[in-house]
């Protein structure tokens, strides 16, 4: 944690600071100024974080925020506090900003095993329209033991959302010794894996290689529903899609093969979400808007509020942080963007 709070020059990315005097901002906090002895800036404490520039206290940013993600919706929560509603857009925004650098940070951790459960679900999106054309199919990416959200992403139900969530997930293999990726039904999500981090198994023997997952990754799928309708071969209903490498350990057994933790999460969601509940008219105006939400509540959930069944912070069970973080820690992180070290 404190790497993640680690001051840094916003013009070199040195550490070689030296603070150089302190000020008084409005709220009535002593911040510091301070003066870089590599390439000779002047910067604030504040310079590249969500803190930057903000007038109001961080005490009314933060209850406007939890209020938010314990299920007001935003016109309510413009009502409730006086505020107005692109204030409370512009807060939003720049705590789903702080998602990329904390996903760096929590991606330069190694795991031993992970139990990922993938599932997907759906709102409207600025009006009723057919399903296929809607950007408000969601993929949920939960790691089962600890409730740490690797993927919250929404778009259209197509193959580039599911293959984004496979991007990250392959970044997550490659952290993680033993992986297993859990599904009800959705076969495409072990197939895009497997596309995207395949290997070639080399055994010395004539004729093509054979292709697996890598070793340590396992992919099932749970194929629930009736197939009395359906003609030819019945699918089995705990299946395999694609060959795994012959050295991973097969410890599996098929009452684990489920996705019950994401569909309680699902729920949780359209409860702390005004946007995801049903019969209503708080779904989300835009695509862009309803990520933003669902950014800002993945940092939430991940770094700030105790999971209600395991009593604590996901990242912390994780072995990321030592602690949970604030509110106000969060908006003192740097902001760091893809192909930097956060550390």
């Amino acid at each position: 944690m404190q790497q993640l709070h680690q001051v840094r020059c916003p013009m070199c990315n040195s550490e070689d600071l030296s603070c150089h005097t302190t000020y008084t901002v409005l709220s009535g906090e002593r911040r510091k100024l301070y003066h870089c002895n590599d390439c000779g800036d002047y910067f604030s404490e504040t310079k590249n974080t969500p803190l930057a520039g903000l007038r109001r206290a961080m005490s009314f940013i933060t209850m406007v925020l939890n209020a938010l993600n314990d299920g007001m919706s935003i016109n309510a929560t413009c009502r409730t506090f006086h505020v107005s509603k692109n204030s409370i857009k512009r807060w939003l925004k720049r705590l789903a900003d702080v998602k990329e650098t904390l996903l760096l940070y929590a991606l330069c951790h190694q795991f031993l095993q992970q139990f990922i459960e993938g599932d997907e679900l759906y709102t409207k999106v600025h009006h009723n329209k057919p399903p296929q054309e809607c950007e408000g199919w969601t993929i949920v990416l939960l790691d089962r033991a600890t409730r740490f959200l690797w993927e919250l992403r929404c778009d259209k139900r197509g193959r580039g959302l599911f293959e984004a969530a496979m991007q990250t997930l392959s970044q997550v293999i490659e952290q993680t010794g033993n992986l297993a990726l859990l599904t009800d039904g959705e076969r495409r999500y072990g197939n895009l894996l497997f596309e995207i981090c395949r290997e070639v198994l080399r055994t010395g023997k004539p004729g093509r290689p054979k292709e697996t997952l890598p070793q340590g990754v396992k992919v099932r799928v749970k194929n629930k529903g009736s197939q009395a309708h359906r003609k030819g071969r019945k699918r089995p209903k705990y299946q395999a899609p694609w060959n795994e490498h012959p050295d991973t350990e097969q410890n599996l057994e098929n009452h684990e093969i489920h996705a019950n933790h994401t569909e309680a999460f699902n729920s949780s969601l359209r409860r702390r979400m005004s946007c995801y509940r049903r019969k209503t008219n708080t779904y989300a105006k835009e695509q862009t808007a309803l990520q933003t939400r669902l950014d800002a509540y993945w940092v939430v959930h991940n770094f700030v509020r105790p999971h209600f069944t395991t009593k604590q912070v996901p990242a912390v069970v994780l072995g990321i942080l030592n602690v949970g973080l604030s509110l106000f820690d969060v908006f003192k992180i740097q902001y760091v963007r893809c192909g930097a070290n956060p550390i």
